[in-house]
């Protein structure tokens, strides 16, 4: 029984194992792996189709250095929908709720981007910290506030994939508990409240692939930026 709209989102625990670890391997076990040549298998076909859409949607105005870095960001974002969509489940734990979680994948790989950047072109990377024609009084404000954009990066992509699906999965809780609340009291209620929550389920669903989507579109336009 929950204690309140937020325990749902504490990491579960059984004998002292946190379960979040299970969570976070589970979602490799649905992807099908060719161990021989079967161009029959539909579902790795429909599989190969997918990540193929993605990979040309996400590389298409990126630099050819970008493209080094497709396997990362394709996988990347298939982990974070299937973490997303398993925890759509009812039971179930969603471990891209945790802030600490998507701060655990922003930070290393927004720090990645940044060293590529240090590594490749030092020069026009410093350069970004201050915009080409800036008033000699300016400088030292500018370098400041492009300094604290360019940190702020990281926290600004783990606040919002942790925020949206937050909210969905509160909304759907209390739209769900109203729901059961008014089915003997008022069934009509009860039965528009239960069409808003199936609305509100498919929505849940869009974007939990969307913030996936998002999530690795800023890192690779990141990358493009420091390459």
């Amino acid at each position: 029984m929950m204690v309140n709209s937020f325990s749902q989102f504490e990491s579960p625990v059984f004998l002292t194992i946190p379960l979040i670890l299970l969570a976070l391997i589970l979602p490799w076990a649905f992807y099908p792996s060719r161990l021989h040549d079967d161009s029959s298998n539909r579902t790795l076909t429909l599989q190969n189709w997918f990540i193929g859409r993605f990979a040309k949607q996400l590389l298409a105005s990126s630099t050819p250095k970008v493209h080094l870095w497709a396997t990362l960001l394709v996988s990347l974002m298939l982990y974070i929908i299937s973490l997303n969509l398993l925890g759509m489940l009812p039971y179930t734990f969603t471990p891209t709720t945790q802030l600490s979680m998507n701060m655990g994948l922003a930070v290393p790989l927004w720090l990645a981007t940044v060293l590529v950047g240090f590594r490749n072109q030092p020069t026009l990377s410093l350069a970004h910290l201050l915009p080409e024609g800036t008033p000699t009084l300016l400088v030292p404000l500018l370098i400041i506030i492009e300094t604290i954009s360019l940190l702020i990066r990281p926290f600004a992509l783990g606040v919002r994939l942790t925020a949206n699906l937050t909210a969905g999965h509160l909304l759907i809780q209390l739209i769900a508990t109203a729901s059961l609340a008014f089915m003997w009291i008022m069934p009509a209620i009860a039965t528009l409240t239960s069409i808003l929550l199936l609305l509100l389920t498919l929505l849940e669903i869009a974007v939990a692939m969307i913030q996936a989507y998002v999530f690795v579109l800023l890192l690779s336009l990141y990358l493009q930026e420091n390459s």
